[in-house]
């Protein structure tokens, strides 16, 4: 029986999962176990815990190695090499190889990506991309980062950079998103919308008028995207012009990847999934004024699937690809 690992690293807590894959293809996949820690110590500490749980998962189920082994990390990394490149949220990561220590161990292929990159390859496999060949999958969580599956195929660029739509700007000035003043991470991210919603907040409070998600200026730095959404779902008009705003935002960043890479699905995570019914009128709205319409009509923008399982299934996407390649 073939079982895949998945590695998540990450910058407050790791994981590490196994999956049954099942199909000529491996259409589905089953998880059957995962484990969690907070990411303590340095790399060589993190990196001799994961192996040492992957390696006491394994024996629980009866398995000696993995098929593959998948590791989703946040970037910037060299997926070629398998080295994290100094990720802002992994402080000392600096060119670690982070795939030698499960191929020394195991013996098995093993590959690294991007997390936004392993989403895409999970929601293109597992999920709502599935059975599309040009998919773009949109994070839409803390940031907002992209994955890019075209003509079938994970693409990742030059040098891992590809699907930086965070990062594009789309006013001269606005909330700091990806260390840019109006970008589209600014406006679309829940770190985002929590900027917005404090200096309207601020604005509504100063004039002395009442804020039902933030009810004094001291409660201000407290202010998070999930408290706008309960006040918007709660009728308060002043959060639900605030989420109303961001969709506008969001239909013009979506406006840019419809026109340039013409994707029949549209994959988007965390918040727009939970948040749809607030964002997804104003957001198609823009859409339809921005983007050209034979590319609009082509491409279908829908919710993720795997929802918070994603972080897993990400990591066995990323191993299933090893196993292909036999990395």
């Amino acid at each position: 029986m073939t079982v895949l690992a998945g590695i998540d690293i990450g910058g407050t807590k790791c994981a590490v999962c196994l999956g049954l894959p099942s199909g000529a293809k491996g259409e589905e996949i089953r998880l059957i176990d995962r484990v969690a820690f907070p990411t303590i110590g340095g790399p060589d500490a993190v990196l001799a815990r994961l192996t040492e749980e992957l390696e006491r998962l394994l024996a629980k189920h009866g398995f000696t190695a993995p098929a593959a082994v998948g590791v989703s990390c946040g970037g910037p990394l060299d997926s070629r090499r398998g080295l994290t490149l100094s990720p802002p949220n992994l402080p000392g990561w600096d060119e670690i190889d982070v795939l030698k220590p499960f191929r020394q161990r195991f013996g098995a292929p093993a590959a690294l990506q991007n997390d936004a990159n392993a989403c895409a390859l999970a929601e293109w496999r597992w999920g709502a991309g599935r059975g599309a060949a040009n998919v773009v999958f949109l994070t839409f969580g803390t940031g907002m980062g992209a994955g890019l599956i075209l003509n079938g195929r994970l693409y990742t660029g030059t040098n891992d950079m590809a699907g930086e739509i965070g990062h594009v700007r789309l006013e001269p000035d606005g909330p700091v998103g990806y260390g840019k003043a109006g970008s589209f991470e600014g406006y679309c991210s829940g770190a985002g919308i929590a900027q917005l919603a404090r200096e309207a907040a601020a604005e509504r409070l100063i004039r002395g008028e009442a804020v039902a998600f933030c009810p004094r200026e001291q409660d201000l730095a407290s202010v998070t995207a999930q408290a706008v959404a309960e006040a918007a779902h709660a009728g308060d008009e002043l959060a639900r012009e605030i989420y109303r705003f961001v969709g506008r935002q969001l239909g013009r960043g979506l406006a840019i990847l419809v026109d340039l890479l013409n994707p029949e699905r549209i994959v988007i995570g965390s918040i727009y999934a939970r948040q749809r019914e607030l964002l997804e009128p104003a957001m198609a709205e823009a859409l339809a004024g921005e983007g050209l319409s034979l590319s609009r009509s082509a491409c279908r923008i829908v919710p993720a699937e795997l929802n918070e399982r994603v972080g897993d299934y990400a990591s066995l996407s990323v191993a299933e690809e090893a196993r292909k390649a036999k990395l």
